[in-house]
Order: C-alpha cells, then structure tokens, then sequence
C-alpha cells in the first residue's frame, strides 16, 4: 500500500499542473482549445511585454495571436472575456482588427514552464492571458489585459444586454455622460455591476444601494480610483486602481464620474 501510494504521488507530480482548456466562441459555435494545441500551433511565438499589466515588468511569453483564433470577427462586434475568477471585460473587435499598430495576443502558460506568482498574492495569471504589443495604438486600457481566462465569446454590446446600465436616449451623443459610459464599460464593468446588471461578481454594485458619487466627496473618489489603498489601506484589495494617464485620462475619469452621477439619479429596483 505504501508504494501504490509514493507511485500515485510520484505520478502527480509528473503530471503538467496547469494544463487547461479555454472555449473560444466567435459566433460560429465553440471550439475548445487545450494548452498543447495553441502552444503547438505553427503561428505561436514568444513575444516581450516591456510592461506587463499584470506582473508591472518586461515578460515574454509563448503566445498566439488572438486574432487567429476568432474566425469571422469583423468591426462592430464585441467580444466578452470571462475569467475564472469573476472577472469579466468585452473588448470591441475593432481593438484586435486595429491596423494601427496594436496586436493582441493569448499567452499560454507552458505547464513545463510555469509563470510566476502574480505580485500582491493574487495568485497566477495562468493558463491563458492576454496580451498586447505596442497597446497605446489602440488606446487598450489595462482592464483589457484580462488573465486567467475560461472563455471568450461574441456577445451583444453592453447596453443591448444590461439596457438599465445605459443612459436615456435623451442624452446627446456627445454628452460627457455617453463618454463616461464607454469609459465605463472599459475600466468598471469588468469587476462591477450598475442597477443590479452586468456579468462580473468581483466587485459591488456601482448604483444600488447607493452610487459612491453620493457618499464620496469627489477628490476622494478621484483618488480613490487613481488609488484604492490611498483612501482605505486594505492588502487584501482587488482594485487595483487607474494611477497613470495611460491606464485613465483626467478627460476620461471626468466623464466617469459625470456617467456615474448621472445613473444616481437614476436607479433601476430589482
């Protein structure tokens, strides 16, 4: 019995611990791929981040490029990215379609080459991850980099799905309150829900009871968004805030929160 069991043990250990499937769905139904296949595939390549979003220093990583695996994608659709812990972003296809520059990427973690440890005790980033060379181009904001991920699937745009998350279509087109709502679903939606909808359980809802625009005074909530720790030390927070103008410009987080005041007024009970 102790040898079938030093056997088993041996075994396990041999065994790769962060081979995974991840389900790509473009809208041609599903496809599930496993760590070997798209480290395999004849396009996969190692590329260098110069700075990581997630581990804040150059990494290279073996990875695909994310457009090759979305067969069909075309300008206009949106694409929903699901983690497995909760966190969730739609990114626009015309940021992978970019031809400006801009290259999305799915890194996949090699089990015989594991990454290491996310900084913060956050865990892995493993076994898939997106990535992106030259991000600026396409103005990705570091919501878009999300990491552990199960599942990525054409979807509808968020105000189609959550209609009680949008602005009334009284509101101008080019009215701070529609840009604060893009910018939104860009940097927020991802670990928040607004009036009870959305599809990320990370975080708490931005509107119900109360949106913070009606308990924060707003330098506060400025700061707290450039910087979650500055206003409420917690090691044990997940937000880890928007502190550069690259990651959100002063324009950008002036209309935010002109987005967010506006939805205070205007709640949704479920």
């Amino acid at each position: 019995m102790l040898m079938r069991c030093l056997c088993l043990i041996a075994l396990c250990l041999a065994l790769p611990l962060h081979a995974a499937d991840l389900s790509i769905d473009a809208g041609r139904g599903a496809h599930i791929w496993t760590t070997s296949e798209l480290l395999a595939r004849p396009d996969a390549r190692v590329v260098t981040i110069p700075i990581d979003v997630a581990f804040h220093r150059t990494m290279q990583y073996r990875a695909v490029p994310l457009r090759a695996l979305l067969p069909g994608l075309e300008p206009g659709d949106h694409l929903q990215f699901v983690a497995a812990d909760g966190f969730s972003v739609d990114i626009a296809g015309d940021a992978i379609l970019n031809q400006a520059g801009a290259i999305a990427w799915l890194a996949v973690e090699d089990p015989q080459q594991p990454w290491p440890a996310l900084p913060g005790n956050k865990g892995g980033a493993g076994p898939f991850y997106v990535v992106w060379t030259h991000p600026a181009a396409a103005h990705i904001s570091s919501e878009q980099w999300p990491y552990q991920l199960v599942l990525i699937r054409r979807t509808q745009h968020a105000a189609t799905r959550f209609p009680a998350t949008a602005p009334t279509a009284s509101v101008p087109a080019d009215s701070p309150i529609r840009q604060g709502y893009a910018v939104f679903q860009r940097t927020c939606f991802a670990c928040h829900t607004l009036n009870g909808e959305g599809d990320a359980r990370m975080g708490p809802d931005l509107n119900i009871p109360y949106s913070p625009t009606e308990y924060l005074r707003a330098d506060l909530l400025r700061a707290f968004i450039r910087d979650p720790q500055s206003l409420r030390r917690w090691p044990e927070a997940k937000m880890s805030g928007f502190p550069t103008q690259e990651s959100l410009s002063d324009a950008d987080l002036n209309a935010l929160l002109a987005y967010l005041r506006y939805m205070a007024q205007h709640k949704v009970a479920h």
